[in-house]
């Protein structure tokens, strides 16, 4: 039935809400892990205490596989009112109310409003000017005014194109070197503002972070030479020394029938 939510497995002892046609939920659904080495990455990496910060959470699946999959504490950002509603859903039926905490609102270089799309599902985004009547403000805030003080080791940032301005509103989370990576999707989405990946990319290398490919299964990371060419995610890391223990010595996870 059109619009029917299933609840379906998860990685470990997790849950997914799945509501056929929307592709946050859709895609995990069909695959397992939608982005697999990079959700593999986050499983790998964190542990119970820490805290994993998910910008652009759309549905939460990977505030899912961080709180319930591992036992991180995630603060959650998902700004339209129907992800938000999934988000919150997923939260819900993973029990997960002690260890997320999931704000309706944007992110970005100052506080105020911003007008977003709200009708295309994982790509809704920013607009400068109000196209529609279905088109919505927004609340937004800074990383650092949030945050408060408080480091996430794992950063996910999944904006379409507005990750230049996350990353600007969070200058003294960036510099703090308690923070170990930084998963953000650059796929050309920053050119309908006038940010390029390559700016983006730079300014994640002048403080200390170098771009990673990583291999779930062989726990291996490959360090990628230069700006990596891409439609999706990119994961950038610092202090290598300390992930790569971490990866080594992370518990196994299980999804469908592997154990990775």
């Amino acid at each position: 039935m059109p619009g029917c939510e299933i609840i379906v497995p998860f990685a470990n002892h997790s849950r997914l809400i799945v509501t056929p046609g929307r592709w946050g939920s859709e895609a995990n659904a069909f695959c397992g892990l939608h982005e697999f080495a990079d959700m593999g990455f986050l499983m790998h990496l964190l542990r119970p205490d820490d805290l994993f910060c998910d910008v652009g959470a759309n549905v939460g699946t990977y505030t899912i596989l961080a709180s319930s999959a591992v036992g991180a504490k995630t603060l959650a950002f998902e700004p339209i009112e129907s992800s938000f509603i999934e988000l919150k859903k997923n939260i819900d039926i993973n029990r997960l109310g002690s260890l997320v905490d999931a704000r309706q609102m944007a992110v970005g270089k100052a506080g105020g409003r911003l007008m977003m799309t709200h009708n295309n599902d994982t790509m809704n985004h920013v607009i400068s000017v109000e196209s529609s009547d279905t088109d919505k403000f927004v609340t937004v805030d800074t990383l650092d005014s949030i945050l408060s003080g408080h480091t996430p080791l794992l950063l996910k940032i999944d904006v379409e194109g507005w990750e230049h301005e996350v990353l600007h509103g969070g200058m003294d989370t960036l510099r703090n070197p308690n923070l170990k990576a930084v998963i953000i999707e650059l796929n050309g989405s920053g050119d309908r503002y006038g940010f390029s990946d390559e700016s983006t990319h730079s300014f994640l290398i002048n403080l200390g972070f170098s771009p990673y490919q990583y291999q779930p299964f062989d726990r291996q990371l490959t360090e990628l030479g230069g700006m990596h060419n891409t439609s999706g995610n990119t994961l950038y890391i610092r202090n290598i020394e300390f992930v790569e223990q971490r990866l080594r010595n992370a518990p196994p996870f299980s999804v469908r029938d592997f154990v990775v």
